[in-house]
């Protein structure tokens, strides 16, 4: 992932090589990390780290997760910052009823999930931010695809038939930059080595600043299951694709925004 302006996430966890692995792995994706090893320490640097996003375990000595998560939240449930709750206990929804957290991650956790966990918490808040008007003729689009060759010949040949794209190689990426860059249509491959394209889908489905993007779904694996898998009502696809050929993605990508 690559961030214009590197997000600050404030990690709090009391396990210290839980802290260091997923501090290098949100480094790596392109955040700004701090970490704090209990609630107390957390509350010091808050404030001067100004987080876009807190990642809270809740089962720490002290004043734990629960404790901090109080002292943060005004009188109506909101916290100060968006909370996304890291823990082993199951039912949290019901747990934190009372309090606005952003979400849940069930420990241990997937990095690919806790990637697009944060991805959607972080850059929906800034959903806000205005683009630029597009000047291209058939719109704006975006691309994930994994293999980096076929991407950018497929780029290239979206460009040349008149629409400004952006593209992504990872099933997560596509978060940022549909929030962030507002595509007209979003074109995924179904099968991607991080996080396959009918599960980001379902995502973008959910948030509800990209939840109205037609997506265009295209499988070059060869599985032969139902159209109606996928194009369901549930994930926001409009259009599969049996094959990875542009004239055939850009026939459907015409037909969708027609």
């Amino acid at each position: 992932m690559k961030n214009q302006t590197r997000r600050k996430i404030l990690l709090i966890d009391d396990d210290a090589s839980l802290l260091i692995t997923l501090s290098d792995f949100l480094s790596f994706e392109g955040y700004e990390v701090t970490t704090a090893d209990c609630g107390e320490n957390g509350l010091d640097v808050m404030d001067s780290v100004n987080p876009d996003l807190i990642i809270l375990d809740m089962s720490m000595p002290g004043m734990g997760g629960m404790g901090f998560l109080r002292e943060i939240t005004d009188a109506g449930g909101k916290p100060k910052y968006p909370v996304l709750v890291l823990t082993a206990r199951s039912n949290m929804a019901e747990f934190f009823a009372d309090m606005e957290v952003d979400g849940f991650i069930a420990k241990p956790c997937d990095p690919a999930d806790l990637l697009m966990e944060v991805g959607r918490i972080v850059f929906l808040r800034s959903g806000d931010e205005e683009d630029e008007e597009s000047s291209h003729a058939g719109g704006k689009i975006l691309i994930a695809e994994d293999d980096a060759g076929v991407c950018e010949a497929m780029a290239n040949d979206f460009a040349d038939a008149g629409y400004e794209v952006r593209t992504v190689h990872k099933g997560p990426e596509v978060l940022e930059k549909a929030i962030m860059e507002k595509p007209d249509i979003i074109v995924l491959k179904l099968v991607m080595s991080s996080m396959n394209g009918d599960a980001v889908a379902g995502v973008l489905k959910d948030m509800p600043n990209t939840r109205g993007i037609p997506i265009v779904l295209y499988d070059d694996s060869g599985a032969a299951a139902a159209e109606t898998k996928y194009i369901d009502g549930v994930t926001g696809v409009k259009k599969l694709v049996r094959s990875s050929d542009t004239s055939e993605i850009l026939d459907a990508v015409k037909s969708v925004l027609s």
